[in-house]
């Protein structure tokens, strides 16, 4: 039961004439003072229509209008104000989320459809620093929202594992480095390596045409060159899944740059054939200048192929191979121009599905108000937070509920649970400055507060230790319970919103008023006490924990069921 819904079907039939039912939806509002309402509707949209004034129009609407779906309709000056008859409406939501439980909010709006999303993609032979969080979280909350919505979610991890950074490092690493200390500590003594090879190159340039040599060589297939490349792919990705499962986040493809190596003679062979693609100076080019873009350069004049060349091989291939209904690329708002000459580029080839691969920009996270950078050793490591993180939940518990079973378990899920939350509770495009302290809270409105609030229902119920019957008359008409209705009522809305923005943090803020809601409700209400409303206060308390608990699901966030 959708309140707009019930406005809707009361308004249509009287201006439907002049405004789409979207419009009429898109217009309906929560008054500023609740006594007023629950919603209300302005009709300032009709003042031009009718040529009256928009008071008047207010009040020959409501004397037309079909009001038996609600408790009260009235107007005040030039809005139409509606009140729900709370224990109809409270009884309707609560049997909807106590039936469908986990399914709570689905709806089939991608009908199966194939949908992959690139995400993380860290590259080869560097740590993962708190700049990989960002793509990583937010990618894996949008296919979690889209899964919701019954698309078919391919998470891909397209690995930064080929390029002329492999040059410098295997320069590096045959003239200072050391096998077995490698060995001990793969990963950070690689990126040891390439910051070292960049503080020699600044005094001795030569090293950078040795890198190039031996990138070279690599692109020829020399055996050598291979294994080394190779070795450093390997050790980096068992590192990287170390961090992975830290977050509970796993793949269904880890084919990166180097897996397109042979597909991109197509892509230049179109290009050419179509006469989309010029050579100027040596170099093969697109030129862009009806779509406003700089040109887009497919491959140099020494016959290197760039980034844009595979990315549009990546496109053609994960078209054949998904038939995909969009394509997800969730990758940092500095690429911005690339995403739009990639798609130009498409377009220009006559591929229309271009127009369903979205680029899901984000902000940076600073350190100092500057950007990190594995090159110059400015780094944070994402491991490094979340073990600090876990660290923190650890000792939480040990001061508040030191006889809780499963402390490092607990710990884990609140911990990480904090950190991707914190992520998510940003409006992806928003840069933020990367403070320990801010990310690790467990106060206020954090994930944390979240959890424990899925924690305090659960503990009510497990007083409560009796089964609920979800297809009970349920009445409550308070209005500490009729907010949390409300809010959870919403649930279903929330998640196609989240998904049609890309925007988990849609959904996270949500969160954290149903958690507010809620904790207000448990303050002022003896939820516990015997009469004949015990039942029904206890549904709205195991709702609640339903749509918590499956919202940080969404969010890819775990709930321990005590804390």
């Amino acid at each position: 039961m959708d309140f707009k819904e019930n406005i809707l079907k009361a308004l249509f039939p009287l201006v439907g004439d002049h405004l789409s039912e979207e419009e009429i939806t898109d217009l309906i509002e929560v008054p500023s003072n609740p006594e007023f309402g629950d919603l209300a509707f302005p009709v300032f949209a009709l003042a031009k229509i009718y040529h009256q004034a928009p008071n008047q129009i207010a009040k020959e609407l409501v004397e037309k209008m079909n009001t038996d779906f609600f408790e009260s309709v009235q107007t005040i000056g030039p809005y139409i104000n509606f009140k729900f008859n709370r224990k109809t409406f409270s009884n309707i939501v609560l049997n909807n989320v106590l039936t469908q439980r986990e399914h709570y909010g689905y709806q089939d709006l991608g009908k199966g459809g194939n949908v992959p999303v690139d995400m993380s993609s860290p590259n080869i032979a560097k740590p993962m620093s708190m700049g990989h969080l960002r793509s990583t979280v937010i990618g894996n909350a949008v296919g979690n929202i889209m899964e919701k919505l019954n698309y078919n979610v391919i998470r891909i991890n397209h690995l930064g594992d080929w390029g002329t950074q492999f040059g410098k490092l295997i320069v590096a690493y045959k003239k200072w480095g050391d096998e077995e200390v490698i060995k001990r500590d793969p990963v950070n003594e690689l990126v040891k390596l390439y910051v070292d090879f960049h503080d020699k190159a600044d005094l001795d340039p030569t090293l950078e045409e040795d890198a190039r040599a031996a990138f070279k060589k690599l692109e020829e297939g020399d055996e050598e060159m291979y294994k080394l490349w190779n070795w450093f792919k390997e050790e980096s990705l068992q590192e990287f899944n170390k961090i992975y499962a830290i977050l509970g986040i796993a793949f269904d493809s880890y084919n990166g740059e180097s897996f397109y190596n042979d597909k991109m003679q197509e892509i230049l062979d179109d290009l050419e054939k179509g006469n989309i693609s010029t050579v100027e100076n040596g170099a093969t080019i697109v030129r862009l200048d009806e779509e406003g873009l700089p040109p887009a350069l497919i491959k140099k004049s020494d016959g290197a192929t760039l980034y844009l060349t595979r990315d549009l091989a990546t496109a053609y291939y994960r078209k054949r191979t998904y038939d995909f209904v969009e394509s997800v690329y969730v990758v940092g708002n500095e690429q911005a121009n690339h995403f739009k000459q990639l798609k130009a580029v498409l377009k220009r080839l006559g591929h229309e599905w271009a127009d369903n691969m979205h680029h899901v920009p984000f902000g940076l996270i600073t350190l100092g108000g500057k950007k990190l950078s594995t090159r110059k050793g400015k780094i944070i490591l994402l491991e490094d937070v979340l073990n600090e993180a876990m660290k923190l939940a650890k000792e939480q518990i040990l001061q508040k509920n030191p006889e809780l079973e499963n402390q490092d378990e607990v710990a884990r899920q609140v911990g990480v649970g904090a950190v991707i939350f914190h992520d998510l509770k940003k409006d992806r495009l928003n840069s933020f400055d990367f403070k320990i302290e801010e990310i690790v809270q467990f106060e206020g409105e954090t994930g944390p507060y979240v959890q424990y609030s899925y924690v305090r229902a659960r503990s009510l119920l497990e007083k409560y230790a009796k089964k609920i019957n979800p297809e009970k008359t349920f009445g409550l008409e308070d209005d500490y319970s009729w907010e949390i209705i409300k809010k959870i009522e919403d649930y279903g809305k929330i998640i196609k919103q989240a998904a049609a923005g890309y925007e988990p943090s849609v959904l996270t803020k949500y969160l954290i008023q149903v958690a507010q809601v809620f904790n207000k409700y448990y303050g002022n209400t003896r939820i516990l006490e015997q009469n004949e409303q015990l039942e029904s206060r206890m549904a709205l308390v195991e709702a609640t924990s339903i749509v918590l608990k499956d919202g940080l699901h969404l969010l890819g966030i775990e709930v321990p069921e005590k804390m």
